[in-house]
């Protein structure tokens, strides 16, 4: 557990109360997000943010197509995600390049999205969150969610057709289990469908309101 870093701020509006998402692959973060979007939270979602910048023509495919070439590019212009995928698990400078070109775009896109953030509180929504190293201290909190690594494998071979063995390597790519826990200030289980997943968001969801009134010194509305 970690001291909450500052809530999100810019020059042109108040601290908003922030809480970073998080999670290893096939653990239901989308999922989780979108609950906490239905009871009004603004929820900004770098995964989305990143497959917008590397959609048919999209803004990070010029720099992509220069530093990779047109073979990293499907027909329709957009990021061959299966051969990239392939290269940046077999050449770790591949991967420094593919990151150099995408991550000062996605916090670009992000701040942009963050400035015109409705609702009461922000959710962003950062799959490698621990591993960044800088997104501890642009959120109040961090929230895991959490599953066994036997769900995690089930879920991204039924999902994204992909064998055992390369889900297996895509986890063992991402932070631990352990260590996202141990950096967690709150975890949401994801083993056993929605139904368990609703009396576990309105808890929290009522929690971060409360911290959201006492950061803007007024009551909010509850939804």
């Amino acid at each position: 557990m970690h001291t909450p870093g500052p809530a999100v701020s810019t020059p042109q509006s108040a601290p908003r109360f922030a809480v970073g998402l998080t999670g290893g692959i096939g653990c239901g973060k989308t999922t989780v997000a979108d609950l906490f979007g239905a009871r009004g939270a603004a929820v900004i979602d770098t995964d989305r943010i990143a497959h917008g910048l590397t959609a048919p023509h999209g803004a990070a495919m010029p720099a992509l197509i220069e530093a990779f070439g047109p073979a990293y590019a499907t027909p329709d212009g957009a990021l061959d995600r299966a051969r990239m995928r392939a290269l940046v698990f077999s050449d770790p400078d591949a991967r420094t390049r593919l990151e150099a070109i995408l991550h000062p775009r996605i916090r670009e896109a992000t701040a942009a999205a963050a400035l015109l953030a409705g609702g009461p509180y922000t959710i962003f929504v950062v799959p490698l969150l621990i591993e960044s190293g800088t997104w501890r201290e642009r959120v109040a909190r961090v929230l895991a969610i959490d599953c066994s690594e036997d769900t995690q494998v089930a879920r991204v071979m039924a999902r994204n057709g992909l064998a055992e063995e390369q889900v297996r390597a895509i986890m063992a790519a991402q932070v631990s289990r352990a260590r996202r826990l141990e950096e967690a200030d709150d975890v949401i289980r994801n083993d056993a469908g929605v139904d368990a997943l609703l009396p576990q968001v309105e808890r929290l969801h009522r929690f971060y309101l409360d911290a959201a009134e006492k950061l803007a010194g007024q009551p909010s509305q509850r939804l």
